[in-house]
């Protein structure tokens, strides 16, 4: 095998993906397994290490054919010292040197980026994202996360905070967030809290209920599938997520003027019809027309395949940083 090899880590709060990929980025072997936690981050990062080691010696590949390791993981965390700092997903985590950990059990080249950014670099170099110069990627998940890709880099700004685009307020002293602020997008259409105002509001006879089963096992998804079926309680809630996603959008093309705009997550499972057209529609109404004529909103492409992707990516784009 190819000695120009990159390592790339995607961890998650449930599950832990491994990917093999050579120096442009393309996937050669993975290997997924759950994350496992216990009672001490030193047990769990010796575990990382054994699976690690594990399936590279599986591939038949030494540490020194990597030329770099990106790791993935949920923030917040510093990439410029490789620390994640606290992750809500991973209980007991504090202060990890992830960085460090691996170059010093490794001896590879080793960087960290939270999970969002990590994602748009996936999106951009291989997924909706690629061709472009600018793009925005917002992933709406259990929150929502972004990341941005300007003049052909990924920008962290100051205290590398860019990017927290599910904190962008939509409404002054609006709902609560968690993240202490009021009004922030992720307070409307973030998965958590979309399912528990869907929870809250739902019809007992409304479609979304009988999907679920009861009230309290409505998801987001069963809202979107009521919408497609013609729901009218759910058709409103969809008009409800779009006009809220669509007013971060706005700020977003006046302030950063992207090419394109990628959503994943809710917004590719809803479709065309029920959230793309209607987005694209609103925020056109809301932007200059010189500016509709160079923008995209469009679905994010890789779907399953990112998880492969993030963490190749990152090392990926910290190898170009090193050249």
């Amino acid at each position: 095998m190819s000695s120009n090899l990159l390592l790339g880590i995607d961890l998650g709060g449930t599950k832990t993906l491994l990917a093999l990929a050579d120096e442009q980025g393309t996937p050669i072997a993975s290997k997924r397994f759950p994350t496992t936690l216990s009672d001490s981050v030193t047990k769990d990062l010796a575990k990382l290490k054994t699976e690690t080691a594990g399936f590279l010696s599986e591939q038949a590949v030494e540490t020194s054919q990597l030329l770099q390791i990106g790791i993935s993981a949920p923030g917040p965390l510093d990439p410029d010292t490789g620390v994640l700092f606290s992750a809500p997903n991973l209980p007991g985590w504090r202060d990890v040197p992830l960085q460090s950990f691996f170059e010093e059990n490794f001896s590879v080249a080793t960087r960290l980026e939270n999970d969002a950014n990590a994602a748009a670099l996936a999106e951009w170099q291989f997924g909706a994202g690629r061709g472009t110069r600018s793009m925005v990627y917002l992933t709406m998940s259990t929150g929502i996360g972004g990341g941005l890709i300007l003049n052909g880099k990924l920008f962290r700004g100051e205290a590398c905070s860019a990017g927290e685009l599910g904190h962008v307020p939509v409404e002054w002293d609006g709902e609560a967030c968690n993240c202490g602020q009021r009004g922030c997008l992720e307070a409307y259409i973030g998965g958590a809290a979309w399912q528990k105002r869907l929870r809250r509001v739902t019809p007992s006879d409304s479609q979304v209920t009988r999907l679920a089963g009861s009230s309290d096992r409505i998801q987001p998804e069963h809202a979107v599938q009521a919408a497609r079926e013609g729901d009218v309680f759910a058709l409103a809630e969809m008009d409800r997520f779009n006009r809220y996603l669509s007013r971060a959008i706005v700020g977003l093309v006046f302030s950063l003027a992207p090419e394109r705009i990628v959503l994943g997550t809710i917004a590719v499972a809803a479709g065309e019809a029920l959230c793309f057209e209607p987005v694209r529609k609103l925020v056109a109404e809301r932007i200059w027309p010189s500016t509709q004529e160079h923008l995209q909103i469009i679905p994010a492409a890789l779907g399953q395949e990112l998880a492969q992707r993030a963490g190749v990516c990152v090392a990926l784009d910290a190898l170009q940083d090193r050249l």
